[in-house]
């Protein structure tokens, strides 16, 4: 009898989430706060990342870009081994690196994929090459299950400003026009106590999602949290509709929990483990 006999069989695994984004140096958006995310509402999060960022609470001063080769070594030895239940894809900077991440969503057939659009920090810096918002259109945008654009990064996708609410409806069908097979269009860089976000599926009623604005300095990585938010839910069986709205009310407790704290001394992050989960078991199949 060997030491291995003696261990218990495996009957469960945990709900797995991977981030394929850029790395936060100061720990609030990126690679980190989709981490945070995952293991505060119960899910085992895993990376493959894209870029490295020297960044704080002020903003970014510096990107180093992972080679394609090595982005798929990463996401090769995470998929081939562990697997994933969904998928949180971020800051992508370059085309080839966009073809990577398409190669392995055909490849090993990956469901449950959230792309949040990364083109612009918190700070207002520009985090995507011109020629890569193309790609990510044409490649991205019909294998993800939703994508999760801001204001700034849905006028960028569009090519022209997004001024009211008025045009948040008009936009998101836009986004659907260019193939995206869902939106959920995040209304909260405009002015006003209200806060309106849109879901557009084809097919599907919009769903409407209106909060009171939470005023804070704390929203660094706001965007970051809530596509992957969404992700964990999705792994966790939830239908989209309701992921959805579950990621939303996490994202206003992280907001509303963060809020009186300061971190660094500017846009600090919000409060990932307000609430925290115990791990979410999957029977073993």
């Amino acid at each position: 009898m060997t030491s291995h006999d003696l261990l218990p069989r495996a009957t469960h695994r945990y709900a797995r989430v991977l981030s394929i984004a850029g790395s936060d140096s100061g720990g609030g958006a990126g690679i980190q706060a989709d981490l945070k995310t995952f293991s505060a509402l119960g899910c085992y999060g895993m990376t493959a990342i894209t870029a490295l960022t020297a960044q704080n609470t002020r903003g970014v001063s510096g990107i180093h870009a992972v080679p394609p080769e090595f982005l798929k070594a990463q996401l090769q030895a995470v998929l081939d081994d562990i697997g994933v239940d969904a998928v949180k894809i971020g800051m992508l900077h370059a085309p080839e690196i966009v073809r990577v991440v398409a190669w392995a969503i055909d490849h090993y057939g990956l469901k449950n994929v959230v792309l949040d659009p990364v083109m612009v920090a918190t700070s207002g810096d520009r985090l995507i090459e011109e020629a890569t918002v193309r790609v990510l259109r044409e490649e991205l945008f019909p294998r993800a299950s939703v994508i999760t654009p801001n204001l700034d990064e849905a006028a960028l996708l569009l090519g022209r400003p997004l001024a009211d609410m008025d045009a948040l409806e008009p936009a998101a069908a836009n986004l659907l026009a260019q193939g995206a097979r869902a939106v959920l269009l995040k209304g909260g860089h405009l002015p006003g106590e209200v806060v309106m976000d849109v879901l557009a599926e084809p097919g599907e009623p919009w769903l409407h999602l209106r909060s009171e604005r939470i005023h804070s300095r704390n929203v660094h990585g706001t965007g970051c949290t809530l596509s992957s938010a969404i992700a964990a839910f999705l792994a966790q069986g939830w239908p989209l509709r309701e992921a959805v709205q579950q990621a939303r009310s996490y994202i206003l407790d992280a907001i509303r929990a963060g809020a009186p704290v300061q971190t660094g001394h500017g846009h600090g992050p919000l409060c990932h483990g307000h609430a925290p989960q115990a791990m979410l078991r999957v029977p073993l199949t």
